[in-house]
């Protein structure tokens, strides 16, 4: 089978990956509720003869498996929504219902289009009696930043030699950029209620120690590195003001380019909440929520992914493509296209006046740390991986907005998704018939880990 044959594998299958995926967009599922988008992939997948294995304590997980042995190679789904970005597939703001869920990150694309890629290369697989196993990874709740973190604590990525994802973009370009490690953590002060005016001497107020730990943090601000980011929101600061709040809650998140950074500035956020509620006579615990390391993105794997990405090219889009995106593009305020283009290292040149980009971009940004979180940085540390921008957004757009879940909706989105299918399996196809090309990624993996052993946040 040569890579033309394969990549029409995926085509093939075009009618039940745009069903898939907008079966999903309608579905519309937050973080761990993702039961109906997860079992619609798991029975497409089933039916093509891939062994289904849940993930221990996660519902909404799960992995898909064909073949045996080495190299084992696993892709990235992802298909949860978000809060609030319900909207029609129109140009124009108006949700299908007010204040319901949106795929305003395009998801219900990301995982059909991995669906897709690993359906292809089992053909493949069966045609040339290909060795190795292929793995499809049903991810939940990656808007939380927290599924892949606690699908590794679980362990199920261990014995990968390889991993990949794709996300659409406003751009065509494998990543050649980190990302920040973060801590998402919850604290809850618990103190004694009592009649704000006829008794305050009475009470312990937990939110004079949400305060307290508040103030606290802040000056701790100017004693952390300048890349460190400590931000925060009170969850829970009592019911009424003449009762002195018995119980308190303050979510923080810290981000740092390396995990050892955030786990530094965490243990010192502890001793902060310690010493409010000391001053307070409360008592304090905290929940991880979250705990993700900084992403590694794998030079050599990268540039096998890159080969296949200008092989394919990304994608082609229709007159109506550019007239919808258009239409929302002449919407976008002020300076918003140079600061959502920047933030991913664009230079002007290679955007401006331009509303859907079809080119494949290359730039040297692996210096550089995007100011943001994914939560597949824990794969990263577990096995080289690599990571695929493309086109299925117009220029300038913001991710987590009303137009992203409208063009997820539209053929543009389709059209993104086809594609990653293609460079993913065609990648796949080469590392499996190559496997020199797995070898050397992991050699250089170990260079990049320093050969530290991946140790999960929640078992810190």
């Amino acid at each position: 089978m040569d890579k033309n044959e394969l990549y029409s594998k995926v085509e093939a299958q075009y009618d039940d990956l745009k069903d898939m995926a907008m079966k999903i967009w309608e579905y519309a599922e937050t973080a761990h509720q993702e039961v109906q988008s997860s079992r619609i992939q798991k029975e497409y997948l089933k039916k093509l003869g891939f062994e289904m294995k849940e993930v221990p304590n996660m519902p909404t997980a799960f992995m898909a498996e064909y073949g045996k042995g080495y190299p084992v190679i696993g892709l990235l789904g992802e298909y949860d929504a978000l809060p609030g970005l319900s909207q029609k597939i129109q140009t124009t703001q108006e949700p299908l219902v007010e204040g319901a869920n949106g795929h305003g990150c395009g998801h219900n694309l990301l995982g059909t289009g991995c669906v897709g890629a690993v359906a292809a290369i089992k053909e493949a697989m069966d045609a040339e009696g290909l060795a190795g196993t292929i793995r499809y990874y049903g991810c939940p709740a990656e808007e939380q930043l927290v599924g892949k973190p606690l699908m590794a604590k679980e362990g199920v990525f261990d014995d990968l030699d390889i991993a990949l994802s794709w996300h659409p973009a406003n751009h065509n370009e494998v990543v050649n950029f980190s990302s920040l490690a973060v801590n998402s953590i919850k604290f809850r002060f618990r103190g004694v209620t009592s009649h704000a005016a006829m008794a305050p001497h009475l009470g312990r107020s937990a939110l004079d120690a949400v305060e307290i730990m508040n103030v606290g943090a802040n000056y701790l601000r100017e004693h952390v590195e300048d890349s460190v980011r400590i931000h925060y929101c009170i969850t829970n600061g009592g019911a009424v003001p003449n009762s002195v709040p018995a119980d308190a809650e303050v979510w923080y998140m810290v981000r740092a380019p390396k995990r050892a950074q955030v786990e530094e500035v965490t243990k010192r956020i502890y001793k902060v909440a310690e010493g409010a509620a000391m001053m307070t006579e409360t008592t304090v615990t905290h929940e991880l929520i979250s705990g993700c390391y900084d992403m590694i993105i794998n030079k050599d794997l990268a540039e096998v992914f890159n080969k296949n990405l200008h092989e394919v090219g990304g994608p082609v889009f229709s007159e109506e493509d550019y007239r919808f995106a258009k239409a929302i593009v002449e919407q976008l305020p002020g300076a918003t296209q140079a600061s959502v283009m920047g933030s991913y290292y664009l230079r002007p040149e290679q955007w401006e006046g331009k509303i859907l980009i079809e080119d494949v971009i290359e730039n040297d940004n692996w210096k550089e740390v995007m100011p943001g979180t994914f939560d597949h940085g824990d794969v990263s540390h577990i096995a080289p991986f690599s990571y695929l921008f493309l086109t299925g957004i117009p220029v300038g757009v913001a991710g987590h907005t009303w137009p992203v879940t409208a063009g997820a909706g539209t053929e543009m989105g389709t059209k993104s998704m086809i594609c990653a299918g293609k460079i993913m399996a065609g990648t796949v196809y080469d590392l499996m018939k190559d496997t020199t090309l797995v070898e050397k990624a992991k050699e250089s993996f170990v260079k990049d880990t320093g050969g530290k052993k991946y140790v999960s946040a929640f078992n810190e």
